[in-house]
């Protein structure tokens, strides 16, 4: 499991969201979070309901994560999906990199199958996503640099004891 921070800039983001869209049409299920193994939601798909996204995602990533101790112990890397089966909704969860897993949320209106090929699919999509990502060198921003007035004078001097 990786450690560092996932950066997704605004193209990402859009190709992110779109791939999350499909999924949920092509699946049937009902919502889509992007979540980092750390537990922060980086992307949702789906309709605006209430939904406890900041718990789930941290509650998510904690059972991938103690899944993948389970996983240590019997001599396996890890387990790349977890399935919840409840009375009205299921998650699926499936690893989509090192970094990030995709939870979806899905009820009787498709089948656990249904839903499992097509997260492979978008797990695939967002990894390669990702990955350009951390391809990408770090923005230098207008801030990048020291502050200057009108004229390229730096704005703040170091003063001389």
């Amino acid at each position: 499991m990786s450690t560092h921070e996932v950066a997704i800039y605004e193209d990402a983001a859009r190709r992110i969201s779109g791939v999350l869209l499909n999924f949920l049409a092509e699946s049937a299920a009902v919502d889509a979070l992007l979540i980092d193994r750390s537990g922060q939601l980086l992307a949702q798909g789906g309709p605006d309901r209430s939904l406890d996204t900041v718990s789930l995602s941290a509650l998510a990533a904690g059972a991938f994560s103690s899944t993948a101790a389970m996983a240590r112990l019997i001599g396996e890397p890890e387990f790349t999906m977890l399935f919840h089966q409840g009375i009205k909704e299921n998650i699926h969860v499936t690893a989509v990199d090192e970094d990030a897993i995709l939870l979806a949320i899905f009820d009787g209106r498709t089948t656990v199958g249904m839903v499992r090929l097509f997260a492979k699919e978008a797990s695939a999509a967002i990894g390669v996503i990702l990955a350009e990502g951390r391809g990408r060198p770090p923005r230098a921003g207008a801030l990048a640099g020291p502050l200057q007035i009108d004229g390229g004078r730096p704005m703040f001097h170091e003063q001389s004891s």
